[in-house]
């Protein structure tokens, strides 16, 4: 049962005269309250916050980094639910379905309950005095995930803890109105430039905005920019930094994790990627700190890693051909990718379908990669912020003049107005021993999973 407060908030909704009544016109609805997609700044969010009254009475642990944060989100969710704990934890963005962005022990928000939690956010935000408090797409989901956390689990499903993924930058994202209990940053490197600055210091920066005073903040960069350990010092955070603070040494049989008098011999994550044991390392530390509060069993962390899984990280989705989808889509991920390629075996060629967003550095992800494909297969893809195939070519032309890219010489480079055409052409193409590799966006996984 919801406090009255909350009925009340919930009636004033059905005063708006253009009232959704189902996820997809709630998602319709919010993507134009505001101008912009990208609204940095936290005022409008707190506004709403204050009036929708929200306490969370559970643990949180907020997860920033330019690569890397979503799949230390997957490890502490694995972590906690596998320690019996119920878990709620915040994504974004979604592969298929936005309802993946909101989950409580891996369960998915249902549409009547993600409805449910839209009509409380929105009727808090109508009734304020000014009324005209314009959220993005992304503070109205960020509001309505933590409300339904707060409000609409019933007793038997009361969280024990939250963990929230900050969608750009950290100082400025609407998951950091929220106080949390442990913070992360997981990787600093060059993304959004246009909006968090040109370089690592500024970055950084935008990233450790997320610490607090008197609360760990952990840092899973192995070259962190001053900008962050100044601002730790600054703010006056617990601050502790991989290869500092705790050590990852790898093993025959997987890793060892080791901080201060604890040793763990852990085994390699589910996910790919010897990259991934860093990521592992600060998810085990922030679990080992609030041990106190949300005790974990070593053995409970064996077991999460081995199985912890995530969509789109170096994932394969078939065989025969085998077919790789992966996320990646700055240079940063594109040089772990590489890594992956180089050590997976291959007996063939691997071949490439990419799709990416305009605004990216594409120049940087091609040249990240290049090196590990032999045949390109570009596409379009459905976004308005979609680089076209034809404007993808452009540097590959730019590279082969300078010389500076590997050309493929079996397979020439093919355009095409989609993911999925792409990825049919790759697959007739594609030898018995041949594997393909589907990345450069989370739009690009989707469509190549939904084919």
């Amino acid at each position: 049962m919801l406090p009255s407060y909350y009925d009340s908030l919930i009636f004033k909704v059905t005063n708006i005269a253009t009232k959704p009544n189902s996820a997809t016109q709630w998602l319709t609805y919010i993507e134009a309250l505001h101008p912009k997609s990208i609204s940095m700044g936290l005022d409008r969010v707190k506004t709403v916050l204050d009036t929708l009254k929200l306490s969370p009475s559970f643990p949180i642990i907020t997860v920033a980094g330019t690569n890397g944060k979503g799949s230390v989100c997957a490890m502490l969710s694995q972590i906690y639910v596998e320690a019996g704990y119920c878990v709620g934890c915040y994504t974004s963005p979604h592969i298929d379905r936005y309802n993946e962005r909101v989950n409580v022990n891996f369960q998915n928000i249902s549409d009547e309950d993600l409805c449910s939690a839209f009509a409380a956010v929105e009727a808090a935000r109508c009734s304020l005095e000014n009324g005209d408090v314009a959220l993005t797409y992304f503070e109205m989901g960020t509001l309505a995930a933590m409300w339904h956390f707060c409000c609409q689990k019933p007793d038997s499903q009361k969280l024990d803890i939250c963990i929230l993924e900050v969608g750009l930058g950290g100082r400025l994202d609407a998951v950091n109105v929220f106080e949390p209990d442990c913070t992360i940053v997981t990787s600093i490197d060059l993304d959004h430039m246009e909006y968090l600055g040109d370089t690592r210091e500024q970055i950084g920066f935008e990233k450790a905005g997320i610490f607090r005073s008197n609360t760990l903040a952990i840092c899973g960069d192995e070259n962190p920019p001053a900008s962050l350990l100044n601002h730790a010092k600054q703010v006056g955070a617990d601050l502790a930094l991989i290869r500092r603070d705790f050590q990852v040494n790898k093993t025959q049989q997987g890793w060892q994790y080791s901080a201060k008098d604890v040793q763990l011999q852990l085994p390699k994550p589910g996910l790919v990627g010897d990259f991934q044991l860093n990521n592992a390392a600060c998810a085990v530390y922030a679990v080992l700190h609030l041990n106190e509060k949300l005790p974990v069993p070593a053995a409970n962390i064996h077991k999460a890693l081995r199985a912890v899984n995530l969509t789109g990280r170096f994932q394969q989705i078939q065989t025969n051909p085998q077919v790789i989808v992966d996320v990646a889509h700055n240079p940063h991920a594109a040089k772990s990718l590489a890594h992956n390629l180089q050590a997976t075996v291959c007996a063939g060629k691997t071949l490439a379908v990419l799709g990416m967003l305009a605004d990216k550095d594409i120049d940087g992800v091609i040249s990240a990669v290049s090196d590990e494909i032999d045949a390109w297969y570009l596409a379009d893809i459905h976004s308005v912020r979609g680089a076209k195939a034809q404007d993808l070519q452009l540097y590959f032309i730019k590279h082969a003049e300078k010389n500076m890219l590997k050309q493929a010489t079996q397979n020439p480079i093919k355009l095409f107005s989609s993911v999925a055409t792409a990825l049919a052409s790759a697959c007739k193409d594609a030898a018995k021993n041949d594997r393909i590799i589907v990345f450069g966006s989370f739009y690009t996984v989707a469509d190549a999973i939904k084919r």
